[in-house]
């Protein structure tokens, strides 16, 4: 049996199977709080920024070359001082969860965070994703805080509970 493998995603290759993980969630699940499957073309604009940004886009492929599933990490917020702080985002196929494909994608995501020097990774998720909570806490995420029914989905009021990790990077930080 072949071994699935860690990659870099590209646009070329990987926005129309991440696109479509991500409107499967956003339909579907409560991991996204937004309503709408979003179009092709807002791949091209996330893509641009990730690039332009030098920010990690990483995959899982099976030995067919699809995508089970994928990781980034982006800002934080905008204001420079917090340039040592990232939030992170974990999707996987609808056919491919529970297999141990998102703490793979995780720890790929942590590493890359500390080669890059970050020193925070912010997870945001939904307050009853109890699978995401523990795959969190399992990889040393603390619970930091929950905002109360800051969403609104599904017609319901959705809390959005948040885990840290901080990192030992960087070795010299500085501000401007």
């Amino acid at each position: 049996m072949a071994e699935n493998k860690i990659i870099r995603c590209t646009l070329e290759d990987h926005a129309q199977p991440i696109l479509e993980i991500l409107n499967e969630a956003i339909l579907n699940s409560t991991a996204l709080y937004d309503y709408k499957a979003r179009p092709f073309e807002s791949m091209l604009h996330w893509f641009r920024v990730k690039t332009e940004n030098n920010l990690p886009v990483i995959g899982i492929e099976n030995e067919n070359g699809d995508l089970l599933g994928f990781g980034s990490y982006g800002s934080f917020r905008g204001w420079p001082a917090y340039k040592y702080t990232v939030e992170h985002s974990v999707y996987v196929h609808k056919d491919f969860r529970c297999q141990g494909l998102g703490s793979t994608l995780l720890k790929e995501l942590i590493a890359e965070a500390e080669k890059n020097g970050m020193h925070s990774i912010i997870g945001g998720i939904d307050a009853e994703n109890a699978g995401s909570i523990a795959l969190h806490k399992k990889l040393g995420f603390e619970y930091v805080g929950t905002l109360n029914q800051v969403g609104f989905k599904f017609g319901r009021w959705l809390n959005l509970a948040f885990f840290q990790l901080l990192l030992e990077t960087p070795s010299n930080p500085c501000d401007g």
